[in-house]
């Protein structure tokens, strides 16, 4: 049976590159972006390659969009195997908590903190049983590895995520529903810049192997290369 996979962020880079081998896997991908023109080319893109893919609109940052957007998909009668948290901000002007405006903490949180949670919140009376939620996160999160300088309300925001992740895993256990985050690497996309060392490609694999192919009762988890990391 064809699974459905919604995939925030479908755009560009990591997300269309995501739902481009989740349809290679027969899976029916939901693309979803704030974007229309972006979205409306990407989705072209990938049903001129066979791929099935459908769209919908959605601003994670604006709380009434996300609400909206599941209310249409529910209305139409869709469910979801997997929920993919991919989309994300990386100000430009994130340089320093100790000297920057908490206003930036703040824009950044709402989009790649709050917006993922009300992803799952809204989304969630769409979710089969069992299904899977899946959080783009990065190594920049780690409350393990050393603190590497950059970017650092982007950092603090994947590690909310990366804490999110694993009580959204404990709450939903009871519904069979699997919660995990990943680090993608450094991937050569619009956020990730040119210098970055891996292609998306490699940057896709593990969510679409937590998608497709990981055991279901991996759950709370933080994976990188298809392999479990500390948080």
């Amino acid at each position: 049976m064809t699974q459905t996979a919604l995939i925030t962020g479908a755009n560009k880079g990591i997300g269309l590159e995501t739902a481009r081998q989740l349809a290679r896997r027969d899976f029916h991908v939901i693309m979803a972006g704030r974007n229309e023109t972006s979205l409306k080319a990407a989705l072209q893109q990938l049903r001129a390659e066979g791929a099935s893919v459908a769209s919908v609109l959605i601003d994670v940052s604006k709380e009434d969009s996300i609400q909206a957007a599941a209310g249409e998909l529910l209305q139409q009668g869709i469910s979801l195997d997997v929920l993919i948290n991919n989309a994300a901000v990386l100000l430009k002007t994130d340089q320093s908590l100790s000297t920057q405006s908490a206003d930036l903490l703040a824009e950044t949180l709402q989009t790649n903190c709050f917006g993922a949670l009300n992803m799952v919140r809204h989304f969630l009376p769409l979710m089969k049983t069992p299904g899977r939620i899946i959080n783009v996160s990065s190594g920049g999160g780690s409350m393990t590895d050393p603190v590497g300088g950059w970017s650092p309300a982007y950092c603090v925001s994947k590690s909310l995520l990366n804490a999110m992740t694993r009580h959204l895993a404990h709450e939903l256990a009871e519904r069979n529903i699997a919660v995990n985050a990943v680090c993608p690497g450094w991937v050569k996309t619009d956020m990730g810049g040119a210098g970055a060392v891996r292609p998306v490609e490699k940057g896709a694999e593990t969510p679409v192997w937590l998608a497709a192919d990981a055991e279901q009762h991996l759950s709370g988890k933080f994976f990188r290369d298809m392999r479990e990391i500390a948080w």
